[in-house]
C-alpha cells in the first residue's frame, strides 16, 4: 500500500471546498525510483501541452507541488496532434497500469476516455479538469470560469478608452462560452455603452484553436483594427498570440487561468498584461493528490468558485492599481457574486 502522509491540511480555499463539494506521448517529468509503492500523481495534458503558460502549466505546477510534498514518482504526458479518444484512453490506461495514483486528465476532451478507463481500474483514483464524469473512483474538478471572467470584464470596462474591448475564444464550445458570458456581463454591468467584439478561433480543438498562437494573434489584430484597446483571451496556447498582438499595438491584454504577468515565457510582453482571470488548477490537482496520499480519495463533482477562492483575478502588475476605479469596482463585484446579489451568466 502507499504510505499515508501525516499532513492534515490542503491548500487554503481548496480543503473547505473539497469537503463541501458534492501509452501515447512521452513522459516529460519523473522523480524517484521505480518502486511501485512510490508512484503517485500522473497527469495527461490537454491540447497545447506543457509550456502554454496557462491551463496546462497550472496543472503542472500542482504536480510539481505534490512531487515535492510527498517525495514520490510522478509523470506528465504530452498530447499528440490529431489524436482520438482511443489515443487518450490508451494514455490513461498506460498510466493506471504503471501504478500511478491518482491519474488526472487535464481538459474536458478526456471525458469519454476517462469514463471507459476508470471503470476498468476501480482501485485507481482518476480526476478530470473542466468536465463531469460519473464514476465511483472519479473526481470531477470544475471551475466557475464565468465568475473570474466577470471580474476581468469589470477591469476591461474601467481600462478602455475607446469604449471597445475584445474577447478571443480558442474553440467554440460550452466551456469557453462561460468565459465569454461572464466577461461580457462584467463589461456591460460596469458600462452598458461599451462594445464587446468577440471571436472564436476554431469550431473544434483538432483545428488548433487552443494551440495556435498565430491564429490568436490574427484574431486580436482584427479586433484592434475595430478599435478594441483591451483584449481578453480564453484560448490556451493561442492566447500567447493575443498577448503579443496587444503588446505590439500598445493596448491591454487580459490573461487567463494562470497569472500570465508572472510567466517567464511572456516576459517580453508582461507590461501589456493588465491582469489575468485565474483558475486554481494548481490547487485542485494538489488537493486530489493529497486526498489519495491521505487515504481518503476525493470523488464526485467539486466546483471551485469565487467564494472558495477557486477562481479569482490577479493584481501582480503594478499598473493594475493605476486604472481609475478598477480595484474598488472589482472588490464590489466580487462581494456581490459571493453574496449572491450578482448572478453571473454561463451562456
Amino acid at each position: 500500500m502507499r504510505r499515508i502522509s501525516r499532513l492534515t491540511r490542503v491548500a487554503v480555499g481548496v480543503a473547505s471546498l473539497a469537503l463541501a463539494a458534492t501509452a501515447c506521448g512521452g513522459t516529460s517529468s519523473e522523480s524517484g525510483d521505480d518502486g511501485g509503492d512510490d508512484k503517485g500523481l500522473a497527469i495527461a495534458y490537454d491540447v497545447g501541452g506543457k509550456g502554454d503558460q496557462s491551463f496546462n502549466d497550472a496543472a503542472y505546477a500542482g504536480l510539481e507541488r505534490a512531487k515535492k510534498e510527498f517525495g514520490y514518482k510522478t509523470a506528465d504526458i504530452e498530447p499528440t496532434d490529431g489524436e482520438t479518444d482511443a489515443d487518450k484512453e490508451q494514455r490513461l490506461t498506460s498510466l493506471a497500469k504503471q501504478g500511478y495514483n491518482p491519474v488526472i486528465g487535464v481538459g474536458f476532451a478526456y471525458g469519454p476516455a476517462m469514463k471507459a478507463v476508470a471503470a476498468k481500474y476501480p482501485d485507481t483514483t482518476f480526476g478530470i479538469v473542466d468536465s463531469v464524469v460519473e464514476g465511483k473512483n472519479v473526481a470531477s474538478l470544475v471551475f466557475a470560469e464565468n465568475e473570474a471572467s466577470y471580474l476581468a470584464g469589470v477591469v476591461a470596462a474601467k481600462a478602455t478608452k475607446s469604449k471597445t474591448v475584445g474577447f478571443v475564444g480558442g474553440v467554440d464550445v460550452p466551456l469557453i462560452h462561460k468565459f465569454q458570458a461572464g466577461y461580457e456581463q462584467g463589461v456591460k454591468d460596469t458600462d452598458p455603452k461599451i462594445k464587446v467584439v468577440s471571436q472564436y478561433l476554431t469550431q473544434t480543438a483538432e483545428e488548433g484553436g487552443f494551440s495556435s498562437p498565430d491564429k490568436g494573434k490574427a484574431a486580436a489584430e482584427g479586433q484592434i483594427e475595430k478599435k478594441a484597446d483591451v483584449v481578453y483571451a480564453a484560448a490556451g496556447l493561442s492566447g500567447q498570440g493575443v498577448i503579443e498582438a496587444a503588446a505590439k499595438a500598445k493596448i491591454w491584454a487580459i490573461g487567463v487561468d494562470s497569472d500570465q504577468y508572472e510567466q517567464e515565457a511572456l516576459a517580453a510582453y508582461k507590461d501589456s498584461i493588465l491582469t489575468s482571470a485565474l483558475k486554481d488548477i494548481n490547487g485542485a490537482v494538489f488537493a486530489l493528490a493529497k486526498s489519495v496520499e491521505d487515504g481518503k480519495p476525493l470523488t464526485g463533482t467539486h466546483t471551485f468558485d469565487l467564494k472558495s477562492d477557486g477562481v479569482g483575478l490577479s493584481d501582480s502588475n503594478p499598473k493594475f492599481a493605476e486604472v481609475p476605479g478598477a480595484k474598488e469596482a472589482v472588490e464590489k463585484a466580487k462581494a456581490g457574486i459571493v453574496d449572491g446579489s450578482i448572478k453571473v451568466a454561463t451562456e
